[in-house]
């Protein structure tokens, strides 16, 4: 019965760390790209769910309208972001940058309450409600099915990034922008892929976390353990966000589990202050070396 509990506690774990593997991923891709720390990926993933809300429940269309309006608003949104907030800010102090996201975090906070005030609302249902069986291991359908679309979108994400020509350019400005630049990439139009990937990748994470557990405008709580994800894994590593998220997803469940759902922050911090004492530029990242 043990060991039962414990796999049906790490299934749980293992479609929680997908999610944080996939907003992860959003994060990695602004900050290979553009070098911005986005502290808003919490509230960009909350964007995302409250606009699926509002063309899936308050403009009643079909689900799958729904969703694809929705990622096609929430890459409209970090490009936009990008072009309006980010960009006229390039070449200044890397804290004056963040200090815009966190603002930018706050904005969205504050639209979401205007328009749909700060109370709890349920996403309608468009996930399959059978319960799923692993051997004799329970798993919740949203959690089983929202682990598939994660796993799926990320390993699409990586392709798309590995063989479009887009993808092409943007690894290309993470590695070296001047190289880009004389190569005739368009720079400035990578940067705004990279935010409307982002925005997309996010609104996929929320719309399976509002479904999982409802929508408010404290969604964005979730991007702290996000945050988490992408520090120890590497701020600028894919492998190490899709690594890390799966590994805060299973250390999560598991600490609610045994020690008490208050733990669950806890542990994930103290293995943050951990990782961080041994790399502190995370288990993959790049160590960047400065030459005084």
């Amino acid at each position: 019965m043990d060991a039962l509990f414990l796999l049906e506690v790490s299934l749980a774990g293992l479609g929680a760390g997908g999610l944080y593997a996939l907003a992860g991923l959003a994060f990695v891709i602004v900050y290979k790209a553009t070098r911005v720390v986005n502290i808003a990926i919490g509230e960009f993933l909350m964007m995302g769910a409250y606009l699926f809300y509002a063309f899936a429940a308050d403009l009643q269309w079909p689900i799958w309208a729904a969703v694809t309006a929705a990622l096609l608003a929430s890459g409209l949104l970090g490009a936009l972001v990008e072009r309006v907030a980010i960009r006229p800010m390039l070449g200044e102090s890397p804290i004056s940058i963040f200090m815009i996201t966190v603002g930018l975090a706050s904005i969205l906070v504050g639209v979401v309450e205007l328009v749909w005030t700060a109370d709890q609302r349920r996403l309608p249902e468009f996930m399959p409600r059978a319960p799923v069986m692993i051997g004799e291991a329970f798993v919740a359908s949203k959690v089983f099915y929202g682990f598939l679309v994660a796993v799926v979108l990320s390993a699409l994400a990586l392709a798309v990034f590995r063989y479009w020509r887009g993808g092409v350019a943007l690894r290309a400005t993470a590695s070296d922008q001047g190289a880009a630049y004389a190569m005739g990439i368009n720079v400035p139009r990578v940067f705004s892929l990279a935010w409307a990937a982002a925005g997309v990748l996010a609104a996929v994470a929320g719309i399976v976390v509002g479904a999982i557990g409802g929508i408010s405008s404290s969604m964005g709580t979730f991007g702290l353990s996000v945050l988490v994800v992408v520090i120890v894994g590497g701020l600028d590593s894919v492998a190490g966000a899709l690594l890390a998220g799966v590994f805060v997803g299973l250390l999560e469940s598991w600490a609610g589990a045994y020690l008490g759902g208050e733990y669950k922050l806890l542990a994930t911090f103290v293995v943050l202050v951990v990782a961080l004492m041994i790399r502190p530029y995370g288990l993959f990242g790049t160590r960047d070396i400065e030459r005084l």
